[in-house]
């Protein structure tokens, strides 16, 4: 319903996220979940609410190589049998109750009651979350039990350091059903890094959730295929369609199949952008300097206008931090600059997008004049299609709605 009112795109990015900003904690809804019931949980009073945004690494997990969200020292099954493991191998067994593996490794826990906060080695199992009180042993003798999976929901951590002193910013909680209010009964952990919270995250949901979550993800891609509500088509975004080669060097277009051929027409059409007295898909040099083409980035809804370095990174995170996902925004340091804020390897990274002019003719660059783009969107459009100077491709932009 909120995608279809709100005119978004007919993927399945979208997700309600739960926001409690009291306690700087938030997650996004699974898609069986109730909305009804999870608001009924609620404390009368609090400043809880639901956000309609993009999660683009919502089902990641069943897409993504079993390096990147797993690494094999975090997975029991991969160490004992001393060799790696397909991504899909080891989705299917955690998703498998009778051959769920174990995730490991070293968090930091904030005392009950306390503010200090203490490293010790966890175990992810079937029947809870678990902390060795000597070193990395699994003694049952040395184990500790922290918290049961189906009985708690876990969360990000937004604000971590503000609120709850972690010792880094890669925070999460496990909060359990019965606690409605406070932080009394919050379990707090803190990972040193992103990768090492996501492969935590992911693994909470594939134990709590198993098949059903899988079961979302497949019923989300059904949709895909299915054709869009009644009504007018909602607009696409190049990053949400199908990208193919094409070669419109003859009469007509066709569509390029060759690998080789491919790669070959992208590399003739990097050297035509760069070249410095060609301009093929420029406006005419009478509009070049217009208000219109100097402001037309301000329609597109990868432009955020003037944002801080430190919300970049934030919203960025908060919509999932895949490679592609991206923004345009103003430049601080630079009145007259831009910047093209682009997620990879789940890190944000920054590029300065400079205006100049040569013969009455403005343009924007990242690489000191090698490539040139009449426009904002041209630059956007260029880079969805080829990576560039970039380490990948856009692939989707950052946006949010608030209910």
């Amino acid at each position: 319903m909120l995608v279809r009112r709100a005119h978004a795109l007919h993927d399945h990015s979208w997700a309600l996220v739960e926001l409690h900003q009291h306690l700087a904690l938030e997650r996004c809804l699974e898609d069986h979940e109730s909305v009804v019931e999870v608001q009924g949980t609620w404390p009368l009073g609090a400043d809880s609410r639901f956000v309609f945004r993009k999660n683009f690494a919502k089902y990641e997990l069943f897409k993504s190589n079993g390096q990147s969200l797993f690494p094999e020292v975090m997975v029991s099954s991969c160490l004992e049998a001393n060799k790696s493991m397909a991504h899909s191998e080891l989705i299917q067994n955690f998703l498998n109750s009778g051959s769920c593996p174990e995730v490991q490794g070293f968090l930091h826990l904030r005392e009950a009651g306390r503010k200090v906060w203490k490293r010790f080695y966890f175990s992810l199992r079937r029947s809870g979350l678990y902390y060795s009180t000597k070193g990395t042993s699994k003694d049952p003798r040395h184990l500790q039990y922290l918290a049961d999976l189906t009985e708690s929901n876990i969360y990000y951590v937004t604000q971590g350091k503000k609120h709850y002193g972690t010792p880094t910013e890669f925070g999460f909680c496990i909060k359990p059903y019965k606690v409605r209010s406070g932080t009394k009964g919050l379990k707090l952990l803190c990972s040193e890094d992103e990768q090492s919270r996501t492969c935590w995250m992911a693994a909470f949901r594939l134990f709590k959730y198993g098949m059903q979550l899988y079961r979302n993800y497949q019923q989300a891609q059904a949709r895909l295929s299915q054709p869009p509500w009644i009504g007018p088509t909602p607009l696409r975004s190049v990053s949400d369609n199908a990208l193919v080669a094409m070669d419109f060097s003859g009469c007509t277009g066709r569509v390029i199949e060759n690998p080789s051929e491919v790669l070959t027409a992208a590399l003739e059409e990097a050297q035509a952008w760069r070249k410095k007295t060609t301009h093929r898909y420029s406006l005419p040099a009478a509009c070049q300097s217009s208000p219109l083409s100097a402001a037309i980035h301000r329609t597109q809804p990868w432009f955020h206008g003037r944002i801080s370095r430190e919300d970049t990174q934030r919203l960025i995170g908060r919509q999932g931090l895949v490679d592609g996902v991206f923004l345009v925004r103003e430049s601080q340091r630079n009145p007259k600059g831009f910047v093209l804020s682009l997620c990879h390897l789940q890190k944000v990274k920054h590029y300065l997008i400079l205006p100049s002019e040569e013969e009455g003719r403005l343009y924007f660059t990242m690489d000191d004049g090698q490539t040139r783009f009449a426009d904002l969107i041209q630059l956007v459009e260029f880079h969805q299609i080829n990576r560039g100077i970039l380490p990948c491709k856009l692939r989707h932009y950052c946006t949010c709605v608030a209910l």
